[in-house]
C-alpha cells in the first residue's frame, strides 16, 4: 500500500509538435496533466514543433515579445541526464515545400522572417539558408535520440488486430508489381568505410585541375568510430531513371519514385528533382532556365513549379507541356488522383517507409490518373535497401497477402544513438561543384577514403560511435533474453560500412551471457525472407537494424501487422539513464488535418501516445521512487485494454466517434481503474467521484462530442495554431471540461 504521503516530486515532458498530433495533444494533454498531478507529478511541455524551431533560428531578429526558446537545444541537453523523462509526439520532418509553406504562414501572422534563400549568393543570404537548414528534414530525432530504439506492437494491440483484423488488398501471382534500384554507381557500391583507432579531427577535401577546396573541416571522431563515405554518380542516376521510365510505359505499369527526402534532406531531395527532370525532359530542357531563374527548383517537385506558372513568362506553356506528358506520358502513380497530385508533386508525398507498406498492404496497388488502382514500378534509386521491399513484394506475389489475424510480428532494436548512421550525414553531404577527386583525410594528412567523382554527383559521410554500437547490442541481446524469440542483425558482409559492424558485432556479443539465445547476422534481404517465412507461421522475429533500416521496418511490419505504425510503442533506454518514449509514426496526419479544417473531425488514433505514457510512468516510478506513478501506469494499461475491447478507436468517417471523443472514453476507463485499484486508497477516494461523474454524463458528453462534427474547424493556423481557438475546437465538451476540472 502506498503512504499517504507526499509522493516525490517528478516531471515529464510533454512535447508540442505538428499536425494532428498536436492538435490531439490540445484534448489529451489536459486529461493527462489532470490525473498526473493526483501523483505529484508535473507535466511540462516543450515546442519542438516546425514552426517553433523556425522562430528559435531568429531570435536575434524578433522583438522580445516574439521570441521563443530554443526548445530542441535544451532537451537535447536533457536527453543526457539521468533525469530525463521524454514522451515525444511525431513531428515534422519537414522538405523544403513544408519549410517555405511554414515560414510563409508565420509571416501572415506577424513574424517579421526571411524567405527561404533557394540560391544564396550574399553572406547575409548564406547565414539566413544556413539557419534554415539546422531546422529542415531530421532535425529532432538526431537531437532527442541519445539511446538507440526499442520499438514493438504491444500485445494489446497485437491481440486486437487478431482478433479485428484490418482489410488488406488482394495480391495476384501475375502481379507486375517490382521494385527497380540501381545496383551500380549508387550509395551502396560507392561505399568505403574505416575504423578509426584513436581519437581525431578529420577533413573532407575535393581536388579538381583548379585546386583544392576544403569542404568540411575539424570534424571529431572517438577512437573505434565507424567513418563511412560514399557518392552516387548522377550520369549512372539520369541513365537508371531514364531505363525505369521506358520499362514502366512497356510494362504497362505506374511509375512511382519512393525517396526519404525528410531523412536524408540534402542527398534525396536532389534525386527526387533529377527524376522530376527526367520524367519531364522536355520541359526543363526548353524553359529550364526560365525556372531556375524564378528561384524554383525542380528538388521541390512538380507541384512547386505549377503552382509558381501564373508568375512565369511561359507559365502557360509549361503548365500545357507538363499536361501533355501526363496524358500522353508514362502512367504516374498518384498520391491524390481526385486533387491530381502526382508522385512528383511534393517529395514529402513519397516518403518511402510510409509509401511501400502501403503500396504492399494495398495488393501491390497504387493509384492512377484514371482513379484506378494499378500495378507500379517502385523506383528506390539506391540498392542498400531496396531489395528488401522486393523481397516482400516477391512473397507476397507467390503466397498470397499476409494475414493480420494469424501472422506473427517483427519488433525491432534500432541503431540510432549520437546521430549513428545516417542521421550524422547531414553536414557531410555535398552536390559537387566540379569533377575531381574527394578525399577524407586525418588529422595527420593520411588519406583515409578516396572517390573520384563528377559535377552533381552526389557524396556523404556519415559516422556511427562505438559507444553507440556497444550500446545497440547490449539491448539486442536484452531484448532476445526478454522475448526468447531469434533476433537478428540485418547486416550485408558485402557492404563496406556493414562489413565494420558485424566485426563489432561478433567482438561485442562476447561482452554478454548469449547461452541460449538465438542470435543470427543476415543480409537485409535474406533476413527479411527469414522474418516473413516465420511470419506466415504465426512466429515472432526481433529485427536488429541500422539507423535507416529501423525508420524503414518500423513502418512496414506494423502497417501489414496491426494497420498502422501509430499505434506502436517506442522506447529509447537514454544511455545515460533516462528515458524516451515515442508515441508512433505521423506520415498520415496532414490528410487528418485536412479533414479536421473541413469537417471538424479529426481520426487521429492516440493509442501509441496512451502506451508511451504508460512507459514513462513505469519509468519515472523506477528512478523518482514515485509508488503512485506506477499505480497509474498500471490502470493506465488496464484502460487502454479496455479501450481496445469496447473499439473506442477514431473511426474513419464523419458521424463515428473521433479523437476527442477516443480521449473521453480513456478518461473515464482509467478513472474507473483508480478508483477500482486498492493498492493507493488516495487515488481511489480521488477518482470515484470523477469515475461516477463520468459514466453517469456519458451520453450528454458523446452527444456535445458529436454536435460538432460536420461543419469546418478554424484553429488558427497549420503549422502553428492559435492556442485558444485549437483548444476550442478540440474541447467541445463542457459537460466533459467541468468534470475533468473537479478533480
Amino acid at each position: 500500500m502506498v503512504t499517504e504521503s507526499q509522493p516525490d516530486a517528478a516531471t515529464i515532458i510533454y512535447t508540442h509538435t505538428d499536425e494532428a498530433p498536436l492538435l490531439a495533444t490540445y484534448s489529451l494533454l489536459p486529461i493527462v496533466e489532470a490525473y498526473a498531478a493526483k501523483a505529484g507529478i508535473s507535466i511540462e511541455t516543450r515546442d519542438i514543433s516546425l514552426a517553433g524551431r523556425i522562430l528559435a533560428q531568429f531570435n536575434d531578429r524578433l522583438p522580445a515579445d516574439q521570441q521563443v526558446d530554443d526548445a530542441l537545444a535544451e532537451l537535447g541537453a536533457m536527453a543526457t541526464t539521468p533525469e530525463a523523462n521524454i514522451v515525444k509526439l511525431p513531428n515534422i520532418s519537414a522538405s523544403v515545400p513544408q519549410l517555405k509553406a511554414a515560414v510563409a504562414e508565420l509571416q501572415e501572422q506577424g513574424f517579421a522572417l526571411p524567405d527561404y534563400p533557394e540560391h544564396p549568393q550574399t553572406d547575409e543570404e548564406k547565414d539566413v539558408r544556413a539557419r534554415y537548414d539546422r531546422v529542415k528534414g531530421s532535425a529532432v530525432n538526431p537531437v532527442l535520440r541519445e539511446g538507440n530504439s526499442d520499438r514493438r506492437a504491444p500485445g494489446a494491440v497485437k491481440n486486437y488486430a487478431k482478433a479485428h483484423p484490418h482489410r488488406m488488398g488482394a495480391w495476384s501471382p501475375e502481379s507486375r508489381t517490382n521494385v527497380a534500384t540501381m545496383g551500380a554507381g549508387d550509395f551502396f557500391s560507392n561505399e568505403k568505410s574505416v575504423v578509426l583507432p584513436s581519437d581525431d579531427s578529420l577533413t573532407i577535401r575535393l581536388t579538381t585541375p583548379e585546386g583544392t577546396t576544403v569542404l568540411k573541416d575539424g570534424i571529431p571522431v572517438l577512437a573505434g568510430e565507424v567513418v563511412d563515405a560514399t557518392f552516387m554518380s548522377v550520369s549512372a542516376l539520369h541513365t537508371f531513371i531514364r531505363e525505369q521510365i521506358q520499362r514502366a510505359k512497356d510494362e504497362g505499369v505506374l511509375f512511382s519514385a519512393h525517396l526519404k527526402a525528410t531523412m536524408m534532406k540534402v542527398s534525396d531531395p536532389i534525386i527526387f528533382g533529377h527524376i522530376v527532370e527526367a520524367f519531364f525532359p522536355d520541359v526543363f530542357a526548353q524553359y529550364g532556365d526560365q525556372i531556375r531563374a524564378a528561384g524554383l527548383s525542380s528538388n521541390d517537385g512538380l507541384g512547386a513549379l505549377l503552382s509558381a506558372t501564373d508568375n512565369l513568362p511561359d507559365g502557360e506553356a509549361i503548365r500545357a507541356a507538363v499536361e501533355d506528358v501526363l496524358d500522353n506520358g508514362p502512367a504516374l502513380a498518384m498520391v491524390d488522383s481526385d486533387k491530381g497530385i502526382t508522385n512528383l508533386h511534393v517529395p514529402s508525398d513519397v516518403i518511402i517507409d510510409a509509401s511501400m507498406p502501403a503500396m504492399i498492404r494495398g495488393g501491390g496497388h497504387m493509384w492512377g490518373m484514371d482513379g484506378g488502382e494499378h500495378d507500379t514500378l517502385a523506383v528506390i534509386p539506391d540498392s542498400s535497401y531496396a531489395g528488401v521491399y522486393q523481397t516482400v513484394i516477391d512473397d507476397c506475389r507467390t503466397h498470397g497477402a499476409l494475414d493480420p489475424a494469424t501472422m506473427g510480428t517483427v519488433p525491432n532494436v534500432g541503431l540510432m544513438a549520437k546521430k549513428a548512421e545516417e542521421y550524422g550525414s547531414h553536414d557531410k553531404t555535398f552536390e559537387i561543384p566540379a569533377s575531381g577527386t574527394v578525399e577524407v583525410v586525418d588529422g595527420a594528412g593520411e588519406v583515409l577514403i578516396s572517390h573520384e567523382v563528377e559535377t552533381g554527383d552526389i557524396w556523404r559521410a556519415c559516422q556511427t560511435q562505438d559507444v553507440a554500437i556497444r550500446d545497440w547490442v547490449k539491448l539486442a541481446v536484452t531484448r532476445a533474453r526478454a522475448t526468447g524469440v531469434p533476433t537478428v542483425f540485418w547486416l550485408d558482409a558485402h557492404r563496406a560500412h556493414d562489413a565494420n559492424l558485424i566485426a563489432k558485432v561478433e567482438q561485442y556479443l562476447g561482452d554478454h551471457d548469449t547461452d541460449g539465445l538465438d542470435l543470427r547476422i543476415m543480409a537485409p534481404a535474406e533476413a527479411c525472407a527469414f522474418s516473413l517465412e516465420r511470419i506466415r507461421q504465426g512466429l515472432d522475429t526481433i529485427s536488429v537494424t541500422g539507423n535507416v533500416l529501423r525508420d524503414y521496418n518500423t513502418d512496414l511490419f506494423p502497417i501489414l501487422e496491426v494497420g498502422t505504425s501509430a499505434k506502436m510503442l517506442s522506447i529509447v533506454p537514454l544511455m545515460n539513464g533516462g528515458g524516451l518514449f515515442e508515441t508512433g509514426a505521423g506520415g498520415s496526419a496532414p490528410k487528418h488535418v485536412q479533414q479536421l479544417l473541413e469537417q471538424n473531425y479529426l481520426r487521429w488514433d492516440s493509442l501509441g501516445e496512451f502506451f508511451a505514457l504508460a512507459a514513462s510512468l513505469e519509468h519515472l516510478s523506477g528512478v523518482a521512487g514515485n509508488r503512485r506513478a506506477q499505480v497509474l501506469a498500471e490502470t493506465l494499461d488496464r484502460a487502454t485494454g479496455s479501450f481496445l475491447e469496447h473499439d473506442r478507436s477514431p473511426s474513419r468517417r464523419l458521424g463515428g466517434i473521433d479523437n476527442r471523443g477516443s480521449h473521453f472514453y480513456l478518461a473515464l476507463y482509467w478513472a474507473q481503474e483508480l478508483a477500482a485499484q486498492s493498492q493507493d486508497a488516495a487515488l481511489a477516494a480521488a477518482f470515484g467521484p470523477l469515475a461516477e461523474k463520468l459514466v453517469a454524463a456519458e451520453s450528454t458528453i458523446v452527444d456535445e462530442l458529436a454536435a460538432v462534427q460536420g461543419s469546418p474547424a478554424d484553429v488558427g493556423g497549420y503549422y502553428r495554431p492559435d492556442d485558444a481557438k485549437a483548444s476550442a475546437v478540440m474541447r467541445p465538451s463542457a459537460t466533459f471540461n467541468e468534470a475533468l476540472a473537479s478533480l
